[in-house]
């Protein structure tokens, strides 16, 4: 069994989008492949400075990403996705810090995560890490359409 920590950490670029689309497919994550995880925006992002992508490999295959972005405030780990393969050996967790401590390297001191519903191994995770739920706040989104 490979642990988390025995995983190689890479910073991800627009030429790995496919093996990051197959993976978020792998883990079950929602995604919009032809709107805002589509190749042409996961590449804008990137070179805009808007996200940084990281992920862990084992040998050649990317087992883990995640998304982290930030607007000069608050920081966001986005997209955390692990093999199933790979999950409940602390590649998740792993991420996390590497999230934490990129975002922390900039001087983000507020980091948060959207976790839906449906997704109790995630809403674990983060809670595992130190995240807590915020009794107060409604996520609200407007949207010019539903791949956006």
């Amino acid at each position: 069994m490979v642990a988390g920590d025995e995983l190689d950490l890479v910073a991800l670029c627009a030429a790995d989008y496919e093996s990051v689309l197959a993976l978020w497919r792998q883990a079950g994550l929602h995604i919009r492949p032809t709107g805002r995880d589509s190749a042409e925006q996961f590449a804008r992002q990137i070179a805009g400075g808007t996200q940084t992508v990281l992920g862990l490999r084992a040998a050649e295959t990317l087992v883990a990403v995640v998304v982290v972005t930030h607007d000069g405030r608050k920081g966001w780990v986005n997209r955390l996705a692990v093999h199933p393969d790979f999950q409940r050996r602390g590649a998740g967790k792993r991420l996390i810090a590497e999230a934490e401590r990129l975002l922390h390297e900039r001087g983000i001191g507020i980091v948060a995560a959207l976790i839906e519903d449906w997704n109790a191994p995630s809403m674990a995770l983060f809670q595992g890490a130190g995240y807590t739920l915020h009794p107060d706040i409604h996520y609200l989104t407007k949207r010019d359409n539903d791949e956006v």
